[in-house]
């Protein structure tokens, strides 16, 4: 599924939402210096807000479809999972990964960002948690059951994904911490919503994982579901955000 996400480059790019403009700005603020790297970089969403922020910054992917994506728009890219990559070298003030850190190995992911941290660097995780009205994930996960019985994604509507993505940031949390070599990690919170009409969610919900290796046929019958229901609760609906954070700074030898 880590691997799925290329084959519409263009439309994850289009889509996908940028991070709070205050995350970026805390992380650059509490790196000694303005190298990044981007780890899980897709098609460099992240890695451009950090440049607009006027950091270098050089991407990681596995995925040679995103990787390329992120070269076209200006962010330097190598294609490797974060474990295997060779850094050559390199030193970093800032590694970060937006939406990525859940396809790395938590303890191992940490550990080899501190090999490549300049101390008083900063490891900084992050990602959204996000939750459609009751009606509009209740058809998406119906549909999904449809058509895909056997999807390991069993995120039921009804589950609170806020609780779902704060363990998740926890445990990434206890990896760095684990990893060792940091000072205690922090974890961040930024709460905010964003509106979509109709297209606009339909647009975007094809870039999910839990859709990305459906046959389309499947897909369609997802999307025409999901558009129903979407319709039903007035053609538009406001999304309410959470992005979280686990973070931390690499401690001086």
């Amino acid at each position: 599924m880590a691997e799925s996400f290329g084959a519409d480059a263009e439309r994850y790019d289009r889509t996908r939402l940028p991070y709070p403009e205050a995350l970026v700005e805390r992380i650059v603020a509490a790196s000694p210096g303005p190298d990044v790297l981007d780890v899980g970089t897709g098609t460099g969403i992240a890695a451009r807000q950090f440049q607009a922020a006027g950091c270098t910054v050089l991407g990681v992917d596995p995925d040679a479809r995103m990787a390329e994506f992120a070269r076209r728009a200006g962010v330097p890219a190598e294609v490797a999972t974060f474990e295997d990559w060779d850094p050559a070298g390199r030193r970093f003030d800032a590694v970060v990964a937006g939406t990525a850190w859940h396809w790395v190995d938590p303890v191992a992911g940490a550990a080899k960002a501190a090999r490549v941290l300049r101390p008083g660097g900063r490891l900084a995780v992050f990602g959204h948690a996000f939750q459609p009205p009751a009606e509009v994930g209740e058809a998406f996960w119906t549909a999904l059951r449809r058509v895909a019985p056997d999807s390991p994604i069993d995120v039921r509507p009804d589950a609170r994904v806020v609780d779902l993505y704060q363990a998740f940031y926890t445990k990434a949390a206890d990896g760095i911490r684990a990893a060792g070599g940091f000072g205690e990690p922090e974890r961040w919170r930024y709460d905010w919503t964003r509106s979509f009409t109709r297209d606009e969610w339909l647009d975007q919900l094809p870039t999910h994982g839990a859709v990305t290796g459906l046959p389309p046929d499947g897909l369609a019958e997802v999307l025409e579901e999901v558009g129903a229901a979407i319709d039903r609760v007035g053609g538009a609906f406001t999304m309410p955000y959470t992005t979280f954070a686990a973070t931390a700074a690499l401690k001086a030898p």
